[in-house]
């Protein structure tokens, strides 16, 4: 994806964004899972349809990856909520300089949260991805997956601790089909309307290597209403990808109820 389209979709999206949000009927806040891997344990208000969409560039060596990533959310009541993601578009090319561009992958998430206190919570996450992209794109089988979260308010500083196993449907020969990742972020508000989030990441897999990445980024927010971030995540070895560069915002579509 060229810098004049990356730069034309931004303009649209933030356009598209600025009207959606007249959509919201009150004054709620939003509940941002975005840039973090981490997902934070609590759901976003009842009855709140919450959107997220970004733009996300990586490379691994010769390899390039571009992506327009999106989540839908929608919590039943405080305890019960569902996620809906993927890739609108991904654009890829290899080391070889094969170039695939189409759909990715779509996930399905039955969340729960388990409200401890103002300050805690914990969350379980039951996942499915459905091989939506084709094979060139995406693995081509369906992956199961569950996600043990840990919140944590400690002073001005939020925490969200994950721990994860995945099944994937397709694995090479050798290697265990049964993925383990781990992941911490920490997130506190700098100034007005800015915050600041630090991240440490990364997957295991008996018989392939190790995937460990740190990530960085800010947060904007003009309202309660809308969150705007852009950061990067850099790789921390040869397994991961070398560096990636992103931005997304979270919105509200409106009251469902």
């Amino acid at each position: 994806m060229s810098s004049s389209h990356i730069l034309k979709w931004l303009s649209a999206s933030a356009l598209a964004s600025l009207s959606l949000i007249a959509l919201a009927d009150d004054d709620a806040g939003v509940t941002p899972y975005r840039p973090s891997v981490s997902s934070p344990a609590q759901l976003p208000l009842p009855g709140q349809l919450e959107l997220e969409m970004g733009l996300l560039s990586s490379k691994q060596g010769d390899a390039r990856r571009g992506s327009l990533p999106y989540q839908l959310k929608l919590a039943f009541n405080p305890q019960w909520g569902i996620l809906i993601g993927g890739e609108a578009l991904v654009s890829a090319r290899d080391d070889s300089g094969n170039r695939a561009r189409g759909l990715g992958d779509t996930t399905l998430v039955l969340k729960r949260a388990f409200l401890i206190d103002d300050s805690s919570a914990l969350g379980l996450e039951f996942g499915i991805k459905t091989p939506t992209a084709k094979d060139s794109i995406g693995s081509g089988k369906t992956d199961y997956s569950i996600n043990g979260i840990y919140s944590q308010d400690i002073g001005k500083v939020h925490m969200d601790a994950n721990l994860n196993f995945v099944h994937l449907g397709i694995a090479d020969p050798g290697t265990s089909s049964t993925q383990t990742g781990l992941s911490a972020s920490f997130s506190t508000p700098i100034a007005d309307k800015w915050g600041a989030t630090a991240e440490l990441s990364g997957t295991h897999r008996s018989g392939s290597d190790n995937i460990s990445q740190i990530l960085a980024a800010l947060a904007y927010s003009p309202s309660n209403r809308v969150t705007i971030d852009f950061g990067v995540a850099k790789g921390l070895n040869k397994a991961s990808p070398d560096l990636s560069l992103f931005t997304g915002i979270v919105l509200p579509l409106g009251r469902l109820w």
